[in-house]
Order: structure tokens, then C-alpha cells, then sequence
């Protein structure tokens, strides 16, 4: 085996890749590759395993597992003489993630990252893990050992081996089926089970689903909010406050810079683990301008436009797509950049430390290893009571302290940034901000100014995502970095983008984005819609897998194919397009034995049940852009997930259907609103048409 650092000058293979993760093992002493044909050619050569190891930029076992063990002359000789190493970001390739996680949780009853997968070399896998310690700890063997024993078995017990990948690979195959997708649209019913299952699992004291470690889960917050507007039951919103006031004043909140770390380890949100994803962000920025819109409650909008503006700061690369995430280590050490001692406080904020520190839960012994993770303890009228201060003062010293410790906290180091531009994370970060300014500007003149900033944020993210990775009509690449496009685009690469341009053009009005979102939707059912019913994650024509995947399940981010649904069903609003409500009906049924059973792995399929059952709300204004500026506000000012919006002053020339034949009546700006095949009288003010959407 050639020495791959004097090969390449103290480098392997992966010094070629664009992806943040992999360009930090290009140094290791592993022979890694990438993930391609040359790797699998390498195997088959030489008869030897594939160790593949996925993980991720901002996880933090990943970045341990790499100091362990392939930083380690004496690991990576073994690997270099007996296997053949390949690397893989996850999210440069969730096709692969999801076939190999689906493997390990089958071989083991578990997953997660770094996943650590033995395969033949045709990539049929037969062991697997994720994390594996230098030395044996708590159960796990030490990774030599787990590398030794591999090895046996292929050289000594050939048979086992195969006979074990051609089961894994039966059951993945199994695993791939679907519910009957020629069944009829779940019933109502379905609805009222899963909300009362979700209410079952609810975490009354904390907020959130589920116990340590806690995930935000912002799909099953939407479905609730959804409930709650659909059927006036006061429990759903509720369950929805809780949780996101227990989460805005946790330590998962960044209470200084508004981003979200991904989740908290404890029951109580107070200590997180540290990385940012985009993906977090965009969802719970969009769930609380929702609650906002539902609820008048300006908190909600506090944190909204914090968690967005966030996005704008942290991730916001220099073409105007958004950067992937932050890490959840500063030099090694977790959490380092966001930790607090009581010295440091005092020392940036002088007088005003004691009332911060009574706020924020800064104490000498802090509340996790030594230092504080700031969460917000008292309100401002209680610290206005202790204080004996107006409140009104205390939101503004708190104001300002958080600016200038956050100032003090930039001058630290500071997490490393995966800056690859990801497709359908740009999606989520695209409608979160569109639909923000479309909400803000309806909502008061003084907030037009953010309103503006996000629009133009989601219009040059948009602009940015479709010029570096549109590699044909309705198609897209996975990821852009230092101008490369790599991976080819999977399912909620499309989807999420089209639902993020559809939010765009209701936004802007601008028809170039109305356009794009069919395109993409098009592209979907030419090249991922299976005929049977649902959808597949890859294209037709992609990289052949030991099974194509297709996981219906809402993990961190939407499914492919729920958001694809989602997108069908306001497509079919605003363009009368029979196709789509049955190509999304369809998926509907396939998925609908699992929807009640397990709402919070479905809940963006609930979202979607939700808006197919209670029907959309086609909302069309034509007429002069000044004079119809009243009621475009009056259509976007309240929470409006079962309404979709076209606005024209030519509708003879615009390309969404459902302004076809509109006209102003009387020459004066017009809105027709129209439900289940059946119209209301065209209206002309404001208040009238807000009294129409009433309920939508």
C-alpha cells in the first residue's frame, strides 16, 4: 500500500473535496477516500472491506472519534493495510446517510453519528456502529479490537459475512414498503388521534416531547398550532406555548446572539449541545412568527426575528446563500465560546452585572462544569419588583447589556462555520425569511424596514442556491462551496426549495419564483414520484445504491416526500392542476397507517393532512400595485397555512392560473376569494376581505 502522506504531501485524498468535514480529515493519517467509484474499484481490486465513516462538521463525537483514532499512526496503518477508508459528509450525501444509518439501526437497534459501517465492496453492509473508543469503555470495545475482529471474519469466515450482508440488505429492501398509496385520503379522524397521542407524550412541566436528551421537534409545534386553528381546541396552542416560552428562555437559546444550539441534554432546555444548524433555525424561526401571528404575542416575534436575523449574521455567506451550521466546539472545547464565569460578566457590564446576573442565572458556581449557561430566569416585572426599577427600564439595561456582552463574546474565539450551501436548508431558510417579511410589513409601518431586509435576504439566498446548483430544468445539485456544485440534488433538495420559492413569491409577487417552484415541483414528478404511490429520496437516474432510499419519516428537518405533498396541495391552489391534489392525496394514503401511530415522526405529514382536509383559501387580487398594497396586507397579516395568494395588476398576462378571467371591478383594486370549487362576492376593502379570511 502506498504511504498516502508522502504521496500527497502529508494529505489523502480527501484534500480534493470542497465539504468542511471531510477537508478537516484530509490530513489524517487514514488513507480516506471519498465516497465514488474509485474507492469501490479499490475494494473490489484488492478484496478487501470498506470502512465508511459518516458524520457531520458540527458533531462533536465525529470530532472526537478523529483524535482518537485516525489520528493515530498506529489505527490508520491498520486501516490502510486492511481496508479501504471512505469518508462522507452526511449532508453532502443524505442518499447514503440514510441507507447506512437504516443498516446499522438494523444490525444494532440503533444509530447516530459518527456512524462507523463495514461493507463488502459492492457496498452491501454487514457491521456496524457509530462511536468506538481507543480503549474498551462503558460496554463498547476499543475500535483496534472492532478493526481485528472485522478482519478475522473476512479472511477466515467469508460465508458469515455475505450471508449477513445479503440479510441487512433483504431487510432494507423490506423496510422500503409502504402502506396501501391506492387507498383513499386519510379521514379526519386520523387528525384528532395523533393530536390526542401527541397531548399523551407532552412534557407538562418543561414543554417539548419526550425526555433527556430534547429535541425543539418545530413540525409537531406547527401541527399543533394547525390543530388549534382548525378546530378552535384551546389545548394544542397550549401545549405549542409551553414548549416555545420554555425553549426561548433555556440555555438552547442563544440568549445573547438569538440562534438555537440543536438540542438540550436535559429535560429542562438548560444545557444544550452547542452546534447551530441552519436547518433548527428556519423551522423555529417560522413556528414563532406562526405563534406571533396566532397569539398578538410580541415575545413570540422577539424571538423570531432574533433566531432570523441570527441566520443573517452567523450563516449568511458572501453570495447570499446561507452557510450550514456552527460548530459545537472552540478548540476542542464544547460549548467555549457561549460559556460564562461571574468575572467576566462584571467585568463588561460594571453596575448593570447584578441585575443581569439575577435575570440570566450567572452564579459563582455556575450551572454546568464551572461556568454559566445563560437562561432567562425572571421576568422584567419581577426584576423591576426586586430592583425596584420601572419595567420598562429593565428591558432597556438588558437590552443593552446582552449587545455588549455579545460584543465582548465576538472577541473570543469563536466556532468553526460549515460554509457549504445546502439546497433544501437554503429552502427552509428561504420561506422562514420570506414569510417574515411578509408578516412584518403587513403588521406595522415601523417594521417595514426589517420586512425589507428579509425579503432581500431570501431573494438574493434564492437567486444564489438556483445560479450555483440548477444543473438543468427542474433540477438541482445538493451542495455549493468555493464554486463547486457537488452531489447530485435528492428529494428535499426540490421540495424544500420549492416550497421556499413559493413562500418567496407570495412575498414579492414577483411571478420569476412562482415559475421556479413549478419547475422544481415538475422536475418531482418526472423524476422521484413513484408510480405506485409517494415518492422515492433519489432520482430516477442516480447513483445506484444496494437499495434506492425512501424514508417517509419527519426526523430534524421535513421529509422529502412530506414537504413535497405540502408543496403539491398549494400548487393545486394556485393553479387548478388535478395532478398535483391527486399525486399528493396519494402520498397521503401510503403514509396514513403510521400518521396517528407515530405523530411526532410524521408531523409534517400531519401538516399536511391538516391543510388537504380543511381545505385552501384561494385569495386573488388584481388591480394597480399601490392601491391593491391595503389588501395584500389585509391577506397577509394573520397565520395563514390554508390560504394560498396571487396578486397581479395584468392577470391576462400572468403565469399563475388562478388569476385567470379576474379583473378590477369597477376599475378599482379587487380580491376574490374562492374555497372548495365556490367564490365570495370580490371585495375592495380591506376590512371586508379580512372579514372573508376569517378562520383561514
Amino acid at each position: 500500500m502506498a504511504d498516502a502522506e508522502a504521496r500527497t504531501g502529508h494529505t489523502n485524498r480527501l484534500a480534493g473535496e470542497t465539504s468542511p468535514y471531510l477537508l478537516a480529515h484530509a490530513r489524517n493519517p487514514v488513507d480516506w477516500y471519498p465516497w465514488g467509484p474509485e474507492a469501490l474499484a479499490r475494494a473490489r481490486d484488492l478484496d478487501r472491506p470498506i470502512f465508511l465513516s459518516i458524520g457531520y462538521a458540527a458533531c462533536h463525537w465525529c470530532h472526537v472519534m478523529e483524535r482518537e483514532s485516525f489520528e493515530d499512526q498506529g489505527v490508520a496503518a491498520y486501516l490502510n493495510a486492511h481496508f479501504v477508508a471512505v469518508k462522507v459528509d452526511r449532508e453532502e450525501r443524505p442518499d447514503l446517510d440514510d441507507v447506512y444509518v437504516a443498516a446499522v439501526q438494523a444490525l444494532t437497534g440503533q444509530g447516530g453519528w459518527p456512524l462507523s459501517v463495514f461493507l463488502a465492496p459492492d457496498g452491501r453492509p454487514f457491521f456496524g456502529g457509530t462511536y468506538f473508543p481507543p480503549a474498551p469503555r462503558q460496554g463498547l470495545p476499543a475500535f483496534q479490537q472492532v478493526l481485528s475482529g472485522i478482519q478475522r471474519a473476512w479472511a477466515e469466515q467469508r460465508g458469515d459475512v455475505e450471508a449477513s450482508a445479503a440479510a441487512v440488505v433483504a431487510h432494507l429492501a423490506d423496510a422500503r414498503g409502504m402502506g396501501d398509496a391506492a387507498g383513499a385520503l386519510p379521514p379526519a379522524e386520523v387528525l384528532a388521534a395523533a393530536a390526542a397521542a401527541v397531548r399523551a407524550g407532552f412534557d407538562e412541566a418543561n414543554g417539548g416531547w419526550g425526555r433527556a436528551p430534547k429535541f425543539p421537534q418545530p413540525m409537531v409545534l406547527e401541527f399543533a398550532l394547525r390543530r388549534h386553528l382548525a378546530t378552535g381546541d384551546p389545548e394544542p396552542l397550549a401545549m405549542a406555548r409551553r414548549s416555545l416560552d420554555r425553549m426561548a428562555d433555556g440555555g438552547v437559546r442563544d440568549q445573547l446572539g438569538g440562534g438555537f444550539h440543536r438540542y438540550s441534554t436535559d429535560e429542562r432546555w438548560l444545557v444544550p449541545h452547542f452546534e447551530q444548524m441552519l436547518y433548527d433555525n428556519a423551522q423555529l424561526a417560522r413556528v414563532y412568527l406562526h405563534a406571533w401571528q396566532l397569539t398578538g404575542e410580541p415575545g413570540y416575534r422577539a424571538v423570531a426575528t432574533g433566531t432570523l436575523d441570527f441566520l443573517l449574521s452567523e450563516l449568511r455567506t458572501p453570495g447570499g446563500g446561507f452557510a450550514a451550521s456552527l460548530d459545537a466546539d472552540t478548540e476542542g472545547v464544547e460549548g467555549g465560546t457561549f460559556t460564562w464565569l461571574p468575572g467576566e460578566v462584571r467585568e463588561t457590564l460594571g453596575d448593570t452585572s447584578p441585575l443581569f446576573e439575577a435575570a440570566y442565572g450567572v452564579t459563582e458556581a455556575g450551572n454546568w462544569e464551572g461556568v454559566t449557561i445563560l437562561s432567562r430566569l425572571r421576568s422584567d416585572r419581577e426584576l423591576a419588583d426586586r430592583f425596584g426599577l420601572p419595567a420598562g427600564v429593565v428591558a432597556e439595561r438588558l437590552a443593552d447589556a446582552r449587545a455588549r456582552l455579545l460584543a465582548a463574546r465576538r472577541r473570543r474565539p469563536q466556532p468553526a462555520r460549515d460554509d457549504k450551501v445546502l439546497a433544501a436548508w437554503n429552502g427552509l431558510a428561504i420561506a422562514a425569511l420570506a414569510e417574515a417579511s411578509r408578516a412584518l410589513d403587513a403588521a406595522a409601518p415601523h417594521l417595514a424596514g426589517r420586512a425589507a431586509a428579509y425579503r432581500d435576504a431570501a431573494t438574493a439566498a434564492a437567486a444564489d442556491v438556483l445560479a450555483g446548483l440548477r444543473v438543468a430544468p427542474g433540477r438541482l445539485r445538493r451542495s455549493w462551496k468555493d464554486g463547486r456544485a457537488t452531489a447530485d440534488g435528492v428529494l428535499e433538495d426540490a421540495a424544500d426549495m420549492a416550497d421556499g420559492l413559493l413562500a418567496l413569491y407570495e412575498a414579492t409577487l414577483d411571478e420569476r419564483w412562482f415559475r421556479e417552484a413549478v419547475d422544481l415541483t415538475e422536475g418531482i414528478l418526472a423524476h422521484f414520484a413513484d408510480p405506485a404511490g409517494g415518492f422515492h429520496d433519489t432520482a430516477d437516474d442516480a447513483e445506484g445504491l444496494v437499495v434506492r432510499p425512501r424514508d417517509p419519516q419527519d426526523n430534524a428537518t421535513p421529509s422529502g416526500s412530506s414537504m413535497a405533498t405540502a408543496v403539491l396541495l398549494r400548487l393545486a391552489a394556485l393553479t387548478g392542476e388535478p395532478r398535483y391534489r391527486a399525486t399528493a392525496e396519494r402520498a397521503l394514503a401510503g403514509v396514513g397507517p403510521y400518521l396517528a401511530r407515530y405523530p411526532t415522526a410524521f408531523a409534517g405529514w400531519l401538516g399536511a393532512l391538516e391543510v388537504a382536509h380543511q381545505g385552501i383559501a384561494e385569495v386573488a387580487i388584481v388591480g394597480d400595485p399601490k392601491a391593491a398594497r391595503p389588501l395584500v396586507r389585509a391577506a397577509s397579516r394573520a397565520y395563514s397555512p390554508f390560504r394560498v395568494l396571487a396578486v397581479s395588476s395584468d392577470p391576462a398576462a400572468s403565469v399563475v392560473p388562478l388569476l385567470r378571467d379576474r379583473f378590477a371591478l369597477r376599475g378599482r383594486a379587487t380580491a376574490f376569494v374562492c374555497r372548495g370549487f365556490a367564490c365570495r362576492q370580490p371585495v375592495h376593502e380591506p376590512e371586508a376581505l379580512e372579514a372573508l379570511l376569517a378562520g383561514t
